[in-house]
């Protein structure tokens, strides 16, 4: 085994209900290293976490592990069998006030001034 692979199947472990479960395959191409995990139906909130923060975590950490290894290592959540299937996200647009309260108190000169220099930030960064 090597030492990404020893490395997921050590964190994942230790993060599940059922580590009998878990199962990492290797793969390894021309664009690098392919780990795919295979856990328990029941474990894949645990892995996902919320908003999905708990696997870029594991897939940040990956990468570190990788790049120690002159490596590009990336991860693969298999979808267990009979898990519950996720809903489609509805997505809201947020309002000015909830995003800024304090917009609601603006001037519309203010809140020129302030969308121009958001405007300009998206430029100087070439979004």
């Amino acid at each position: 085994m090597e030492l990404d692979q020893d490395f997921l199947e050590f964190v994942v472990r230790a993060l599940v209900d059922n580590p009998d479960s878990v199962a990492v395959n290797r793969t390894v191409d021309e664009m690098g290293v392919l780990l795919t995990l295979d856990v328990h139906k029941d474990d894949m909130g645990k892995i996902i976490g919320r908003a999905g923060n708990t696997a870029k975590a594991i897939r940040t950490l990956l990468r570190v592990v990788g790049m120690k290894n002159d490596a590009r290592v990336n991860l693969k959540i298999n979808e267990p069998e009979g898990g519950a299937p996720r809903p489609p996200r509805e997505e809201t647009p947020a309002t000015v006030a909830e995003v800024a309260p304090e917009a609601e108190e603006m001037s519309d000169d203010e809140k020129a001034a302030a969308s121009k220099s958001v405007d300009e930030a998206m430029e100087d960064l070439g979004l």
